[in-house]
């Protein structure tokens, strides 16, 4: 009875109206006690980190509304308020206009860009798999950055990171911080920002069905909502608040011009959104608030280095994801769209014995081995050194495909796990003279633990919260635990030396190069065989619909855990791999900006194919070597947006194209009738009511006698395997009887 007496008051008070209406400052209040208890400040700089974090939460902000309308994670929303801000920025600086002159010219440039960025590339992409659109919007951060660095040279003034003058005269002293014009000035208009923003959507029409069509644009595009409108409307609110944002900033502390937004802003901008579950508003802004009075606060500490607000900032984001409950719904019940990725199916097994099938992939594949074998023999050190890189990166983008394109979780700081291998595996070569066989293989183990680590709180949760925890991951290793001014001699050497292989000398960058495709060829058969296994059915049933295998009994956060490992092992392993390719460290191959150009790189290829995972890795690592420094915005940014734009399933899908087309062709000549290739198959009208002749009724006996209860007549699971034409016939996972649940999940996969 005593219990229940006490719980009683608690009860009603957080069931109390007024209580839900004030939970959103919960972040707020957590973060305020942190920085009390552990970063004891002045007031004056408890106001200016509100202050920053006011900005932040325009930027983040902004990201929720654009994910809210489009099912995506704008990674150009920081460009698409610095691109508006340098022209207005230019206009005061070099050719006089005034404070208010130069802001009403961006805040016009913002609305004009926000239409032009939905418009001609958000509204191309409007079917296309939710991924695709986030690589296409970092191809587009890079392409506003590199427009910021060049608009300068219109106006002959190169001057970077000038501040803009004080709108009005003023100064306030308050908790020992003196706060000009430009601080006042933010005071003022975020707040302004916040309200109006509220007042929008909820009061007006626009508003209210921006948030009612995010429900289900199909669904609202077939009542006659203008969707496409709506979707203009919230990409123009999102670049006016990020310009807003950035050009207060460059009031504050200057502009950086020709760069995306910084690491830490975009965590810290993501963070708060993953507080608010990307949906709602009002914590998002608080967290926010919250995070910008912490980050000040440690920066006003004795002795503090940047490195450790982000490792701070890291373990808030962790902490957010286990203590901000999941909310499942029907925006949530639609994450699939995130999910859909084209895969290659195999070759039909009707079609698997025909001579100019056999032979075919005898020469495609020893055409490809040839020169891949060859390349020591005619290429340049330096070439041979690129070559060894893109060996490497394929096993890490293998790894990619493992977690992203099979699992369905989305990564985003994966280069922090080949960051964590190489300090690993480069330490216990440098420092112990370990074999770099052992060294590999402890390397990957740590980076599996990693990845657990790092993977379990966001997959307690459903969307992109993974996202949001690898990219401050990623934050986390470039800034803090590769930093010399921290770890020192317990880091390997700057210049280290190639530790043997099993005894094999790999000095040579001959030798290197073998070592590395030998290792390479060893991770695409672990990956091959996990993909033929029950584990890599469970993962394709969990990628098409949790729901149904969780009903089946299937553990799926377990199973995603695990490809996590499995993806971070790899990861790893490729991480120690590169440390000996280099004979050094440095923490600059593994920034935050890095990771998504892997991912970037990734989607290229194709998400569900190995193959193409590594053609596109050769396509960003090659233009990111051969290409001088003002041509890469074209090829990673321009480049990218436009095979996005044409090739919206990547490399694989174009070469999948092409080979079932020559496959077309061989069945026709033979006549045959392949049950996985009937939809490409026109029936003409005069001949609908004809009976099928004999051969036809053969062909659909022999399928019909091949069905192994997968669901479909050649065998195979849904979209095939990514790498190799599926198991053989006589595999045991194949042939063998399986449990209930095998079939089940094989059947759903």
């Amino acid at each position: 009875m005593t219990a229940i007496t006490a719980a009683g008051p608690l009860g009603r008070i957080t069931s109390s109206p007024w209580f839900e209406r004030l939970s959103f400052l919960g972040p707020l209040v957590a973060l305020l006690v942190v920085q009390q208890v552990l970063f004891p400040t002045p007031m004056g700089i408890v106001l200016n980190g509100a202050l920053v974090g006011g900005r932040i939460a325009l930027i983040a902000l902004g990201i929720a509304l654009v994910y809210r309308a489009n099912r995506v994670v704008n990674f150009a929303q920081g460009d698409l308020g610095a691109l508006p801000t340098t022209l207005a920025v230019m206009l005061v600086i070099a050719w006089g206009w005034s404070y208010w002159l130069g802001l009403i010219a961006g805040l016009l440039a913002a609305v004009l860009l926000g239409v032009l960025v939905e418009g001609l590339i958000v509204r191309r992409f409007f079917t296309a798999p939710r991924l695709v659109l986030t690589v296409a919007t970092i191809g587009l951060s890079q392409l506003l950055a590199g427009a910021a660095l060049f608009l300068p040279r219109a106006f002959g003034d190169t001057t970077f990171g000038t501040r803009l003058p004080q709108p009005f005269e003023a100064e306030w002293h308050f908790g020992g911080t003196v706060f000009n014009a430009n601080d006042i000035f933010t005071m003022i208009v975020v707040p302004v920002c916040l309200i109006a923003l509220a007042v929008f959507l909820q009061r007006s029409t626009v508003g209210v069905a921006i948030i009612a069509a995010a429900e289900k644009a199909d669904r609202a595009f077939t009542l006659g909502i203008p969707v496409a409108r709506l979707h203009t409307v919230v990409w123009v609110v999102a670049s006016v608040l990020a310009f807003l944002a950035m050009f207060l900033r460059a009031g504050a502390v200057g502009l950086p011009i020709g760069e995306v937004l910084a690491p830490t802003f975009l965590v810290q901008a993501l963070g708060a959104a993953v507080f608010g579950r990307f949906e709602r508003f009002t914590t998002i802004a608080a967290a926010a608030i919250g995070l910008g009075i912490v980050d000040q606060a440690m920066t006003f500490q004795a002795g503090n280095k940047p490195a450790y607000n982000d490792a701070v900032l890291f373990v808030i984001v962790l902490v957010g994801l286990l203590v901000t409950r999941t909310k499942v719904g029907r925006v949530d019940a639609d994450a699939s769209a995130w999910q859909a990725i084209k895969e290659v199916r195999p070759i039909p097994r009707e079609m698997r014995g025909l001579p100019e099938v056999v032979w075919g992939r005898v020469l495609v594949w020893g055409l490809v081995a040839a020169f891949v074998l060859s390349l020591p023999m005619w290429l340049s050190t330096s070439r041979l050194g690129l070559a060894t890189i893109i060996v490497t990166f394929g096993i890490v983008a293998a790894s990619l495909v493992v977690l992203t394109g099979w699992a369905g979780q989305v990564s985003l700081g994966h280069m922090g796990f080949v960051g964590v291998g190489a300090a690993v595996g480069g330490a216990l070569t440098d420092h112990r003279g370990w074999d770099a066989a052992l060294a590999l293989l402890v390397a990957g183990l740590v980076g599996a633990v990693a990845a657990a680590v790092v993977g379990y709180p966001a997959l307690r949760r459903r969307g992109l919260t993974l996202a949001v925890s690898t990219l401050a991951f990623g934050l986390l290793v470039s800034s803090y635990l590769l930093n010399r001014t921290i770890f020192g001699d317990r880091l390997p050497g700057r210049r280290i030396d190639r530790a043997p292989l099993l005894t094999i000398d790999l000095t040579s960058d001959t030798a290197m190069y073998y070592a590395s495709l030998v290792i390479l060829g060893l991770a695409l058969a672990m990956v091959v065989g996990l993909r033929r296994s029950r584990t890599g059915r469970v993962l394709i049933a969990i990628r098409e619909n949790e729901r149904a295998a969780r009903s089946y009994g299937i553990d799926a956060t377990r199973t995603s855990l695990a490809a996590f490992a499995v993806s971070g092992f790899l990861a790893a392993l490729a991480g120690a791999l590169y440390v000996q390719q280099q004979q050094g460290l440095s923490a600059g191959p593994f920034l935050p900006q890095a990771s998504l150009d892997l991912f970037a790189m990734v989607v290229i290829g194709g998400l569900g194919s190995l193959p193409g995972a590594i053609l596109g890795a050769v396509y960003v690592r090659g233009a990111n070597f051969f290409l001088p420094v003002e041509w890469r915005f074209i090829a990673t940014g321009v480049g990218l947006l436009f095979a996005l734009l044409v090739f919206p399933s990547g490399i694989a899908g174009i070469l999948a194209d092409l080979r079932d087309g020559a496959l077309r062709k061989i069945a026709a000549r033979r006549g045959l009738v392949v049950p996985s290739l009937l939809a490409d198959v026109r029936v003409d009208d005069g001949h609908a009511d004809v009976p099928p002749d004999e051969d036809v009724l053969a062909a659909a006996g022999a399928a019909a006698a091949t069905d192994d209860g997968t669901g479909r007549p050649d065998g195979s699971t849904a979209g095939g395997d990514p790498v190799a034409d599926g198991p053989p016939d006589d595999d045991p996972s194949s042939g063998d009887p399986s449990p209930p649940d095998d079939e089940t999940v094989e059947a759903r996969s």
